[in-house]
């Protein structure tokens, strides 16, 4: 084997070695989940070298220079202030999903008229209207990394793929008997998975738009489906910093769908064989999401619990308890190290996952209060120190996820506030109404004295670095 350089991914931390073996180029994630600015970075690089045989002598000053870089984007930024930057209205009905591409350059959106736009995000221009579907536009999403294609879901019963850039329709999927409510594309764009009100999930092949599988065994409606993600980084040579992306080996391999028959499963895509069936909340299960590394599962019902699971062994591994009334998202940082949920109950909540013993050191470090109607979504920043909530009271809320204090309170909304994707940067937020009104809003410019916007842009979309 023979190393040809070091990708360094920013969130969660990693580097990623290039290396050829025998005439073949591959890739090997060396994951830092547990990395703070505060860790010792001389002992995290004898780990590596001892571990790692790539890792030569030679090598360790690069090595070291990384770990430092790597560390230097965990200082916690504790000063975040957001203004009213721009207000968009397109739709002449209600909106249902919002999606961003990998580098939030554009954004799309789906609608109860039928139709999916796409848009500018820095000018709110609309780029191109994606039309042909015969009822409500539900489900959206991008092929990220690449973000060259978009998928669109609906209550025809159908989903469609098309062209980012020139919105022209590539396939028509039709075979759901049933509203298709859910969809995500495979970490490297060469499948779709689609999930329906018929109970049922289907895999399609991007390239031809032939059903490649169709997944039964729920007894109610599929809402939530999602890919296993492994490590993902870029590495340089285009002008914008973004280029080619390498995806962990594992990624995709494995997918969860979640239903309204209190359950979820877990999928091998390859064979298209349930691997296992995650039974134990006592209602509709809301909403479903993988670790990072897809080594846990974590599941929201209206059972008022947050359940979590082993992947391997599909064992139950804790119930989260506390809220007082139906959980309606959770998701993990990006470590995998924590997670959030949101409720009915108008409130949130952080949990740390990390430790050991039967119930791996699960605490709840964070009950975020102050929200007058449900919190229908949630999501972490990119560091995992900030959490975004929407809400029914037609606010979203930024919180400190460590401490739980309240940070912002952003309004200007009429009508509940549905979604937040999750593109929250140092200088961007970014949530939607219910109604046909998007907002985005803008750090205040002296808040963000003393830090280049380039610096800040890495640590959310990180162009990686190349040491050959």
């Amino acid at each position: 084997m023979k190393l040809r350089r070091f990708l360094l991914r920013y969130y969660p931390p990693g580097i990623i070695l290039e290396y050829e073996q025998g005439g073949t180029t591959k890739t090997k994630s060396l994951d830092l989940l547990d990395l703070t600015f505060k860790s010792n970075t001389n002992e995290i690089l004898n780990e590596i070298c001892e571990k790692e045989a790539l890792v030569t002598e030679k090598r360790k000053p690069q090595v070291y220079e990384l770990i430092e870089r790597l560390k230097a984007k965990l200082v916690k930024v504790d000063k975040t202030k957001f203004g009213a930057y721009q207000v968009l209205r397109a739709h002449i009905l209600p909106l249902t999903n919002v999606a961003f591409n990998k580098s939030g350059s554009h954004f799309i959106t789906g609608s109860y008229d039928r139709t999916c736009k796409i848009w500018q995000t820095e000018s709110g221009e609309e780029v191109h209207t994606l039309e042909g579907h015969r009822n409500v536009v539900y489900a959206i999403a991008f092929n990220l990394p690449f973000s060259d294609k978009i998928a669109t879901g609906s209550f025809d019963k159908t989903a469609r793929l098309w062209s980012a850039e020139t919105g022209e329709c590539h396939h028509v999927f039709q075979s759901h008997s049933a509203e298709v409510v859910c969809l995500q594309f495979n970490p490297v764009s060469t499948i779709l998975a689609t999930g329906g009100m018929d109970t049922l999930a289907k895999l399609w092949d991007i390239e031809t738009g032939t059903e490649l599988a169709s997944l039964s065994g729920h007894t109610a409606e599929v809402i939530a489906l999602q890919f296993s993600q492994g490590s993902s980084v870029s590495s340089e040579g285009d002008s914008d910093g973004y280029s080619d992306t390498v995806c962990g080996a594992g990624a995709g391999r494995l997918m969860l769908t979640g239903s309204f028959d209190h359950t979820v499963s877990l999928w091998d895509v390859r064979s298209g064989e349930r691997t296992h069936h995650l039974i134990g909340h006592a209602a509709e299960v809301a909403a479903a999401a993988f670790s990072f590394d897809a080594s846990l599962v974590a599941t929201a019902s209206m059972d008022k619990t947050v359940r979590v699971w082993d992947t391997r062994t599909g064992r139950q591994l804790h119930v989260l308890t506390g809220h007082l009334d139906e959980v309606l998202d959770v998701t993990f940082d990006a470590s995998g190290r924590r997670l959030v949920s949101a409720s009915a109950d108008s409130t949130s909540r952080v949990w740390d996952l990390r430790g050991s013993g039967p119930n791996r050191g699960y605490r709840e470090i964070a009950h975020l209060t102050g929200h007058d109607g449900e919190v229908s979504k949630v999501c972490f920043n990119s560091r995992g120190t900030l959490v975004l909530t929407a809400s029914a009271d037609k606010t979203a809320r930024l919180w400190d996820a460590e401490t739980g204090q309240l940070k912002d309170i952003l309004v200007g909304h009429t009508d509940e506030v549905f979604s937040c994707p999750a593109l929250m940067t140092p200088f961007v937020l970014h949530w939607f109404c219910k109604q046909d009104l998007r907002v985005i809003r803008r750090r205040h410019p002296q808040a963000s004295q003393n830090q280049s916007s380039s610096v800040e842009a890495q640590s959310i979309w990180p162009p990686s670095m190349s040491v050959l």
